[in-house]
């Protein structure tokens, strides 16, 4: 199973639906768990997927959609998920169907209620195409296709009241007390709190994230306590979680009431937290929250912290009648940090010595260990509320290590991250509206992002890329609804823009071309011909992709044109570029970036075009600029333009000197996308040097890393079977391909193929070369994310291994592996 969180807590009930889910799903193609909001919908199609996945070859794979507001993202966030790359450049939908086509595995989108028409098309198209895929959904509504089978998800039994029970026949008080013997260990249900527990249970209708959310109160108090809170509060309000309908179902009131209760139980500054911060679709880590935070959290005394106090409460206060009684940081100061064409306060104060007021509009998302940039008491009031938000479970923490951003500083390594669930998002959005704070909000997450991908666009060029790409990919939920933000509010194009020409290394790097394209276009149509500096920055970004595409099509050098009547082409100054692109003539980092993707676009094109003896010197002067900086990724296609050059020149040892140089660097070893793209280069070196049959065994490791990356897999099979007649092309082809990325590294570096690699098959196992590979890692008691390190591949493909290998062994655990290879190897 890909994606699916790990549970942290029991799974309670749920046997009727689980096996009723099971024999659906056997029959039909796709099933759609439907329900109220909190009634455990995605925690059940966890569960089923977990007995199902033996039945697919090809493993489970979780998209989850709570963070996806607009529908056309849908198939670039199941591409994600299923750790497509997007090499062809096609469209998003296109790409997950030619994936998906030869494969068996049950996909399942999580939360679609939002996107449904887009996740119907998706799955439409899915499921046209692929006779082996199974689709299972959660969702508020149906998608409304012909095949659709519906279960709906029903709040868990509870006891009428006055009914005599032993708790142990009601999976409602079993949930109940298994989640309050977490917070009071040794809790149980006893002849003295039955009653009260089938109460509370009973009040809250069964529904499972109301029960939890109520167990989290017994730290505080006592279960009779319990029960009469909530029933006075049952008495008192009648505020209802769906659009203030009174036709909405009893369940809908009672889970508002259990959410409406920890918010009251929340102090005023975690109260207003929680509502800034539910502006984050994704995870976050503190950096990001005092940026959303900003200036509300300093100074709130006397009046000014019963104004904030009150409204984020909904009610009136009387400064409100009062124009001069309005607090500072308001949204209208906001708007004058985003209007086209000004510049940025906070960047003017310290360019100017000048003090810059900590957390304010204009510094929103400013770095927390800057100069003066966030004051100590803005940092400590924001850890404090994010601290007791955690405690009372309106914030989930998530464990730290890289990809972590804290103060703007992406891949910081160590830094903890919170999420917040998408029920209690959408009550704090509620409460975000209600306040009029709901623009001001976004504007500090857009500046906040703004400022991270421009402090890591100027350090790009050096050692940390890989901690880079890691800390932007956990903000990838937060970037889309920036950039969303940007794309549908007036005047705010600019900003958008200056994004997506600022991150144009995040999504190239992560061949994520198409989501490039899909903002580009977009905001490119909204801010329309006005010249502007953002507006040449990400017509630029979006200029590289076929640049950097041209490491793949490398074979197609052969049959080039090369035109005699070329002009001789010069390298351009940069420093002008740079201007005009929004740079500074100080920027070293940014400016060498477009300094050497200068130089690699030119070789390249002067090799497509019959001039490689000019392309070699600029790229041997590139090659040094990125050795002195410690630079990886722009070295790739730096030795990569060499290798093709020299190639070009008939220069075929040297060539393929280069191409081995960039197999040998640190970043190329872990990116498939790059160890396939120099093999494919080192092919047609090694074909010209008269070695066939170990070109098509590069050939064959490369197109093997190009199936796993999602690209058509019978595009390679054609291309295995090489000239006409030549079957020691395809035996040799077929070598390469079942080559692991190491294996293939080495033997590209000059090692020769182990001798096993000749062998048949090891009989009666039914597991490839690969998975037999990754059994013998599990033997050894390596976790996923270790084969993954060790095999140079995603964590994503691993788990999609030990999940194929458990399904193809009938095995239900990973000791059971290890027990079946140690017998083996005997």
């Amino acid at each position: 199973m890909v994606g699916f969180p790990v549970p942290g807590t029991s799974f309670v009930g749920r046997r009727h639906e689980l096996a009723q889910a099971r024999r659906l799903l056997a029959a039909t193609r796709l099933l759609t768990l439907t329900g109220p909001c909190g009634v455990g919908k995605t925690r059940l199609a966890g569960r089923v997927a977990e007995g199902a996945v033996r039945g697919f070859p090809d493993g489970a794979w979780l998209v989850p959609l709570a963070a996806v507001r607009d529908g056309t993202l849908v198939p670039h966030a199941v591409a994600d998920a299923l750790g497509i790359r997007d090499e062809a450049g096609g469209a998003p939908l296109d790409t997950v169907v030619a994936h998906l086509r030869e494969r068996r595995l049950l996909l399942v989108l999580d939360n679609c209620e939002h996107v449904t028409d887009a996740c119907a098309s998706l799955v439409a198209a899915v499921l046209g195409a692929s006779s082996g895929v199974r689709v299972l959904t959660t969702s508020r509504h149906r998608l409304g296709l012909p095949e659709e089978q519906l279960l709906t998800v029903t709040p868990l039994a509870t006891p009428a009241p006055g009914d005599a029970c032993s708790g142990a026949e009601f999976p409602a008080l079993r949930l109940f007390a298994d989640r309050a013997a977490a917070v009071v260990p040794g809790f149980e249900i006893t002849d003295g709190n039955r009653a009260a527990v089938a109460r509370l249970c009973h009040r809250l209708d069964g529904l499972p994230l109301a029960i939890e959310l109520a167990a989290v109160r017994m730290h505080a108090l006592g279960v009779q306590e319990l029960d009469e809170r909530l029933g006075d509060r049952l008495g008192a309000h009648y505020r209802l979680l769906t659009c203030g309908s009174p036709a909405a179902p009893p369940r809908h009131r009672t889970l508002r009431t259990a959410v409406d209760w920890s918010h009251d139980l929340c102090t005023p500054t975690e109260q207003l937290a929680w509502a800034r911060l539910s502006v984050f679709p994704g995870s976050f880590d503190l950096g990001g929250a005092e940026a959303v935070c900003g200036d509300t959290f300093e100074g709130r005394s006397g009046e000014e912290g019963e104004e904030a106090e009150a409204r984020v409460r909904g009610e009136p206060h009387p400064a409100e009648a009062d124009p001069a009684a309005g607090r500072t940081g308001t949204t209208a100061q906001a708007d004058t940090d985003c209007s086209h064409g000004e510049p940025d306060p906070a960047m003017t104060a310290r360019a100017s010595g000048a003090p810059v007021r900590a957390g304010g509009p204009a510094d929103a998302g400013a770095r927390a260990d800057g100069a003066g940039a966030v004051s100590g008491s803005l940092r400590t009031a924001v850890l404090d509320a994010v601290i007791g938000l955690v405690e009372k479970s309106v914030l989930v923490r998530e464990g730290g290590g890289a990809g972590s951003l804290r103060g703007g500083q992406a891949g910081s390594g160590g830094g903890t991250r919170y999420r917040m669930l998408a029920l209690l998002r959408e009550y704090g959005m509620e409460k975000l509206e209600a306040l009029g704070a709901d623009g001001d909000c976004r504007r500090r997450l857009c500046a906040h992002f703004v400022r991270v991908a421009e402090e890591h666009e100027r350090s790009w060029f050096g050692p940390d890329q890989p901690g880079t790409l890691a800390g932007l990919r956990a903000e990838h939920d937060n970037l889309r609804a920036a950039l969303d933000f940007c794309l549908t509010t007036p005047g705010e194009s600019p900003r958008g823009l200056r994004l997506v020409g600022s991150l144009w290394f995040y999504w190239i790097a992560r061949g994520a071309w198409a989501e490039l394209r899909h903002w580009w276009q977009r905001l490119v149509l909204r801010e329309g011909r006005r010249p502007a500096p953002e507006l040449t920055r990400a017509h630029w970004a979006a200029a590289l992709i076929p640049l950097v595409r041209s490491r793949t099509n490398a074979v197609l050098l052969a049959g080039a044109p090369h035109p005699p009547t070329l002009a001789p082409h010069e390298t351009p100054d940069v420093r002008p570029l740079a201007e005009v692109l929004g740079g500074d003539r100080d920027d070293e980092g940014r400016l060498l970036a477009f300094h050497i993707l200068s130089r690699v676009e030119l070789a390249t094109t002067l090799t497509f075009h019959g001039r490689p003896e000019r392309a070699v010197p600029l790229c041997l002067e590139a090659l040094t600029v990125c050795e002195a900086h410690g630079e990886q990724w722009v070295r790739s296609y730096v030795l990569g333009a060499l290798a093709t050059a020299r190639w070009a020149l008939g220069e075929h040892e040297a060539a393929a000197e280069s191409a081995r140089r960039c197999l040998r660097l640190p970043y190329v070893t872990g990116e498939p996308h790059a160890v396939g793209g120099t093999l494919e280069i080192l092919a047609v070196v090694t074909a010209a040097r008269g070695d066939a049959e170990r070109a098509a065994v590069l050939r064959g490791a490369a197109h093997r890393i190009w199936y796993d990356l999602g690209h058509d897999p019978l595009a390679a099979q054609r291309q295995a079977h090489g000239p006409p007649g030549d079957t020691a092309y395809g035996d040799a082809h077929r070598r390469g391909y079942e080559l692991s990325v190491p294996e293939a590294l080495a033997y590209a570096l000059g090692e020769p193929l182990s001798p096993r690699r000749t062998a048949p098959p090891l009989p009666d196992t039914g597991l490839t070369r690969r998975e037999l590979e990754v059994a013998a890692l599990i033997a050894s008691g390596m976790t996923n994310r270790q084969i993954a390190e060790r095999l140079v591949i995603s964590r994503r493909t691993a788990e999609g291994h030990a999940e194929r290998i458990l399904a193809k062994l009938g095995f239900a655990a990973r000791s059971q592996v290890a027990a079946w290879f140690s017998g083996l190897s005997r």
